[in-house]
Formats: structure tokens, sequence, C-alpha cells
């Protein structure tokens, strides 16, 4: 009687190990094709990655960022997630600045940017600030946003039209400044029903207060952050 028992368990705890073991398979099965789904339906979006921000030369590198080891770490984790993007065949999105001699698409604005940007004589056309970062700039079959002309990448320009058609529900925002374009960015891109989502250590603020508040204060009302580690492994 004892070695029936015996025998009946043991069957039992095979039977038991097998049907664990094809949980657990179809539950990684169904993770990595979760995980293909989302990765087809994001995109990794560039804002201002332009040598005004990014080059020791650029002016607002000069004027405006005042904790150079944050703007450095941004530049290596743009690269980082650039790279990964380019591998894993995730779209890459640029959204630069650029405006025609006189800056006549800002209208002689009276305050905000639309004042500050031609009293800095930033992102002229065709000119060297406006030009994009040599490490990071476009390549064949990326997608570069035209039209804009506000602190949002999608203020004026054909960014919505873009990512609707291409069926993308993702956004993950990198680059210029935190506190200002990216965040006009995310919450733009929130209240057009995306899901956002901002790499944070591959963005930077003029200091680290600005940038702490942001993380601390804003993002979670209009979308998530993630480290550029987070996003190469999620």
């Amino acid at each position: 009687m004892k070695y029936k028992v015996f025998t009946y368990t043991i069957i039992n705890n095979k039977k038991s190990v097998y049907k664990i073991s094809i949980l657990i398979i179809l539950t990684f099965l169904s993770m990595h094709i979760m995980q293909a789904q989302t990765k087809e339906k994001s995109a990794l979006i560039l804002i201002e990655t332009q040598n005004e921000w990014m080059h020791p030369d650029g002016k607002l590198r000069k004027l405006l960022v005042k904790d150079e080891k944050m703007m450095l770490n941004s530049i290596a984790n743009i690269e980082k997630a650039v790279a990964f993007a380019r591998k894993n065949n995730i779209p890459v999105i640029h959204v630069g600045l650029r405006f025609e001699k006189g800056y006549p698409e800002l209208a002689n604005g009276k305050s905000g940017l639309r004042k500050a940007i031609p009293n800095a004589g930033t992102f002229p056309i065709n000119e060297f600030g406006s030009q994009f970062y040599e490490t990071v700039k476009p390549i064949e079959g990326e997608f570069v946003v035209t039209g804009r002309v506000g602190a949002s990448g999608f203020t004026g320009s054909n960014l919505d039209a873009y990512l609707r058609n291409n069926k993308i529900e993702n956004i993950y925002l990198v680059g210029y400044a935190t506190h200002v374009c990216v965040e006009s960015t995310l919450r733009d891109g929130h209240e057009r029903s995306y899901n956002t989502f901002v790499i944070s250590d591959a963005t930077s603020a003029f200091n680290q207060t600005q940038q702490s508040y942001f993380l601390s204060e804003i993002v979670h009302h209009f979308g998530e952050h993630l480290t550029t580690d987070e996003f190469i492994n999620e």
C-alpha cells in the first residue's frame, strides 16, 4: 500500500512539474511577443540634438548650460539609445529647430521663446547651430521633422502625422532642454493620446535643480521616465 501511494505521488508530481514547465514556457513566449509588439509600436524621438546644444561651440551650450557633467552624460546616453534603436529597428525621429533669416516664423514675439530665440540668434537655417550633432545626425531612412515653430515638437510640424500614419503609440523622448522643449513635447504627446516616456539621463536641463524638479514634480502628470539602461533592457 505504501508503495502504491509513493508511486502515485511521484506521478502526480511529474505531472505538476510538466504543467508548471508548460506554463513557464507559455508565459516566457507571451512576454517576448508583447515586448516585440511594444517595440514595433515605439519610436525614439530626438529633440534638438543640434550643435546649439551639443557642440562645445554651440551658443546655447555656452550661454545656458551650467552643469557640464550632466550635459556630457546626456550626450553619451543619447548616442547609446540611438545605437540601440537602430540595431533593433525602432524608428529614430529627428525633431530640430531652424528658422528663416530674420525669424519671420516667430512674428516679432514680445516674450518667451518667440522673443528669446531671435535675440540670441539661435537655430538659423543652414548654419552651424542648426545642424544636427555629428554623432547622432540622421542616417538614410530616418525621419526628419519639418515645419516646427514652437517649444513642442508637434507645434506646426508633421510629427503627429508621421506617428499616426506609422501606427506608433509609444514615444521615447531624449534631447534638450529637459524643462523646456522636452517637457513641452511630453505634455503635447500626452494630450494627443500617445504613451509618453522621457529617457531621463539622455536629457539635460541647464542645471541639476531644474532637472530634478522636472523628474520629481512634473513628468508623472504626463507620462513616465526611465534611464537609458532601462530603455535598452526593458
